[in-house]
């Protein structure tokens, strides 16, 4: 799937049996880039990464789970053996670093063994700015779904990766022993939604594109006005 991106190209590959979103992001002058999300498939992502003959910078992932983070070992390494200076890997918060450690034992839970545990070079932080293949990514935690989720948003792009805290119509699951419900509505709420009023342009109000881990993209103003989740 390719998606406008102001001054950028995005490409969304579905990846693992889950079909999650990984997101490489690049600059079509520079061929720089910036993949969220490699959960697994590296051999594919690489594919496209050699096609467009792009230098990845840095790879960013939103939180712990098998599906958005099992691929990043591989792909590094894929990246290395090709000569290609290394990426830096970053994220997430770290009160996800024990789900980094058991992606493969979730994944065999799963019948997959191609999936590996991931490690970072450092974990992202509420509020930091990321500054890789000429783009701005601003950090938020927003916990819920996992303890250390956290967003990545252009706010001059417009663009919100958003992993598994927000989808169409729905949000992120939170039925497992560390989800909490109520943290992640609140995160919604107080983090993701009132990114419209910060505009990046003259404009008073801008919506923001939502890139979700999983299914169609959406707006934060379409799910601010529809959410069944985000009523009250």
């Amino acid at each position: 799937m390719h998606v406008a991106y102001p001054g950028m190209q995005l490409n969304i590959i579905p990846v693992t049996p889950f079909r999650q979103h990984c997101s490489i992001l690049w600059n079509p002058e520079t061929r720089r880039a910036i993949v969220v999300d490699p959960g697994g498939d590296a051999d594919t992502l690489l594919s496209f990464i050699d096609g467009h003959d792009l230098v990845v910078e840095a790879i960013l992932i939103t939180h712990g789970h098998l599906d958005h983070a099992g691929g990043v070992a591989a792909l590094r390494r894929g990246l290395v053996e090709r000569a290609a200076p290394p990426p830096v890997v970053i994220g997430p918060d770290e009160r996800d670093a024990f789900l980094l450690d058991s992606i493969a034992d979730q994944a065999r839970h799963f019948g997959l063994e191609d999936l590996e545990n991931a490690s970072v070079d450092r974990f992202a932080q509420e509020g930091e700015v990321l500054e890789y293949a000429g783009c701005r990514l601003h950090v938020l935690h927003v916990p819920g779904h996992t303890p250390g989720h956290v967003a990545f948003v252009d706010k001059v792009g417009r663009f919100a990766f958003v992993g598994d805290v927000l989808f169409r119509g729905t949000v992120g699951r939170t039925d497992f022993a560390y989800g909490d419900g109520p943290l992640l509505i609140r995160s919604i709420k107080e983090k993701l939604l009132p990114l419209t009023r910060e505009s990046g342009s003259a404009d008073h109000h801008a919506d923001i594109t939502v890139v979700p881990g999983h299914g169609g993209l959406t707006t934060l103003d379409t799910e601010a006005a529809g959410n069944p989740f985000l009523r009250g």
